[in-house]
């Protein structure tokens, strides 16, 4: 364990809560991290990962529907930890499309080896690649803030690390098989993490350029503040762990074989952009403006954007608000259209 993992205070637990009675508005509500103990442990997956590993592989490979994974491959030097190479010019590992059985099969044959390379298959849809799964392994998503979907997917490696990064959608993640550990900062945090380029990334997701098992505290200071602000989860199989939107997580995978069941959601609905081409249209229209014009615009956003919805457009009869109006998809449709002509001048 890692001195971050030592000192850090540890993520709230809740205990004796049943598969069919999971209090997700609760959960959503608190806005901070929840880890739900055993409530998934009836799985049949975490039945089979009880037995043995080769009875979860077995277990996983009765889904496989023959459709070729991303599956990453590393040299035992990298320590399971995906990341940039030195020279930050590419990777430290390398991605191809492979067989799932096939690859699960290479995660098997490293089992007894003292240093392995590092496996790894991340966020597979499992109603594409693994149909049938949910059908025997799954949570009840029968709650209303599920209305505009959830993807579930599956995780699967050996002893790897996911650097520290954000998502954009809330999440549940279950551990199925092997033990994971998963270090926790707020939005806030950003700063103190060290972000990475926005591209390319490793997985999608901006990361953390600070190597969190041996901390370069001259070359990143900020990431002590970091570490004040940082909770720990540390998973068994059956044990689910929440956290919202944005929230930052270095995601450890601790044994020899490890499976991860996780589902993103969110509430906004699916015509709504994603506020990723916000932040880059705002880099390319904002950034390099003088502080004076930042400091009028800051004030702009928050008016029109960060303010309560709909105070910009409270002293308008409606028939004037225009986008000014609750966005639904025929308005999100004309602004989208409208931004379109404008960023193709």
């Amino acid at each position: 364990m890692n001195a971050l993992a030592a000192s850090a205070p540890r993520v709230r637990e809740l205990h004796g809560v049943s598969l069919d009675a999971i209090p997700y508005a609760e959960l959503l509500a608190g806005q901070t991290p929840v880890i739900l103990r055993g409530v998934a442990r009836d799985w049949p997956l975490i039945a089979a990962a009880r037995e043995s590993d080769s009875a979860a592989i077995a277990y996983l490979e009765r889904f496989d529907a023959g459709q070729p994974v991303v599956g990453f491959t590393a040299a035992p030097e990298i320590a399971g930890r995906f990341h940039y190479n030195e020279a930050l010019t590419g990777f430290n590992f390398e991605g191809a499309r492979v067989g799932m059985t096939d690859f699960l099969e290479r995660i098997r044959t490293g089992f007894d080896v003292p240093a392995p390379d590092s496996f790894y298959i991340g966020s597979t849809d499992l109603d594409r690649y693994l149909p049938g799964f949910r059908a025997e392994n799954d949570l009840p998503l029968d709650d209303p803030m599920f209305a505009h979907g959830v993807l579930a997917s599956i995780w699967i490696g050996n002893r790897t690390t996911a650097q520290a990064h954000h998502d954009m959608s809330h999440n549940m993640a279950v551990c199925a098989a092997g033990r994971r550990r998963f270090t926790l900062f707020p939005p806030d945090q950003i700063a103190n993490l060290y972000p990475g380029p926005l591209e390319p990334t490793p997985g999608g997701q901006v990361i953390s350029m600070v190597d969190f098992a041996a901390p370069d505290f001259v070359r990143h200071p900020r990431f002590e503040q970091a570490i004040a602000a940082a909770q720990i989860a540390e998973l068994e199989p059956g044990d689910l762990l929440f956290y919202s939107a944005l929230w930052w997580h270095h995601v450890e995978a601790l044994e020899r074989f490890n499976i991860l069941v996780n589902y993103w959601w969110n509430e906004a609905p699916a015509f709504l952009d994603t506020p990723q081409t916000s932040l880059l249209h705002a880099m390319l229209s904002l950034r390099d403006r003088s502080d004076a014009e930042k400091a009028g615009w800051k004030a702009m956003f928050d008016y029109y954007v960060f303010g309560p919805a709909g105070q910009a457009a409270a002293h308008l009869p409606e028939h004037a608000r225009g986008p000014l109006a609750p966005i639904d998809a025929t308005l999100a449709r004309r602004l989208r259209a409208q931004l379109i002509n404008k960023l193709n001048r």
